[in-house]
């Protein structure tokens, strides 16, 4: 499978601009998750975006129409002003996952307690290809990203064959 990691950080960005891979903006989280993934045995891609509504609407859009298999989106999914990630991505949503941040915020609620609540984890379908949003912190990579690899081929299994 190909998944495609993309972290949205603008401080990130101003700092490193576009970059091939998370090592050249010192992104733990996007590290982590490259990692599993390819521990894995999955293809990964890396992009690394502003915070914004239409710099990751169109990215997401981009690689849902490509060759992704999924897209796992890091960062921008929390309550300050510029967490627009959510906002960018579930309005592209054909189909929620509504039991993915569930899950996410259970299994966040045994780790760091009643903070969970603060996370706005989401997952979907963009033209037929699973769209993951995760908290932008390394732990909550790891997590997500070892919730998303459990399912992610019961998942496909769906999207593809109904």
């Amino acid at each position: 499978m190909k998944i495609d990691v993309i972290t949205v950080s603008t401080s990130r960005f101003r700092q490193h601009g576009s970059v091939a891979g998370p090592e050249e903006a010192k992104d733990l989280s996007g590290q982590e998750i490259l990692t599993r993934v390819r521990s894995a045995g999955h293809l990964a891609s890396y992009s690394l975006l502003p915070d914004g509504i239409q710099p990751l609407r169109g990215r997401v859009q981009e690689l849902a129409a490509g060759q992704s298999d999924a897209l796992v989106i890091c960062g921008g999914t929390g309550l300050a002003p510029l967490d627009l990630s959510i906002e960018a991505v579930e309005p592209l949503y054909q189909k929620s996952i509504p039991g993915f941040g569930e899950i996410f915020r259970l299994r966040s609620l045994e780790e760091i307690g009643t903070r969970a609540m603060l996370t706005r984890a989401s997952a979907g379908v963009v033209q037929g290809v699973p769209v993951f949003c995760l908290p932008g912190s390394p732990g909550a990579a790891r997590l997500g990203t070892d919730l998303i690899l459990l399912e992610l081929e019961h998942i496909l299994h769906h999207v593809r064959n109904g």
